[in-house]
């Protein structure tokens, strides 16, 4: 198990150090403008904003007078660039998660192709020892056969729930 431990710990490793600079940055900014600091950061700011342009203190005239424009031109200038940040990321860690999934299929397809051998041969074993078993012949056939991927997703696909969240073309 630690060795597996080991390997998956390696590919997250190399997958980290393998990211662009533009997606470093991208994770960078994304980690740090989702911290406690930054929320504070941007109370303080918009708090100050308000109170400064909104005349309350004395022998400072407001720059950008209520309805903020300047302020708001400037926040959502943050947002969508903030947004366009989140988005890279998200797309890297879906990628990410993509190549996660397929690996888990073939490790999956992998296991069942053993697990086929290995009942092939306990029922050769059972045959040749003449043990007798409760699974019938028909039930190891049926469990022996080789899985056809594509007839599972077609399967799949036919369901109502799974139906629903397939693209439409």
């Amino acid at each position: 198990m630690e060795e597996n431990v080991r390997a998956i710990s390696d590919w997250e490793q190399s997958a980290l150090h393998a990211r662009s600079r533009a997606e470093r940055l991208s994770d960078w900014i994304t980690t740090t403008a989702a911290s406690g600091p930054v929320l504070v950061a941007h109370v303080i700011w918009f708090a100050l904003w308000t109170v400064v342009n909104s005349g309350l203190i004395s022998g400072w005239t407001p720059f950008d007078p209520f309805p903020f424009p300047f302020l708001t031109m400037t926040v959502s200038l943050e947002a969508i660039f903030l947004a366009l940040f989140v988005l890279a990321s998200q797309n890297r860690l879906a990628h990410q998660s993509d190549k996660r999934a397929h690996l888990d299929l073939q490790v999956d397809l992998l296991a069942e192709r053993e697990m086929t051998a290995v009942l092939r041969l306990l029922q050769d074993i059972a045959k040749h020892l003449n043990v007798p078993t409760t699974v019938t012949t028909d039930q190891l056939h049926e469990l022996m056969k080789k899985t056809d991927i594509h007839d599972i997703t077609n399967k799949l696909d036919q369901i109502p729930e799974h139906a629903e969240r397939r693209p439409q073309k």
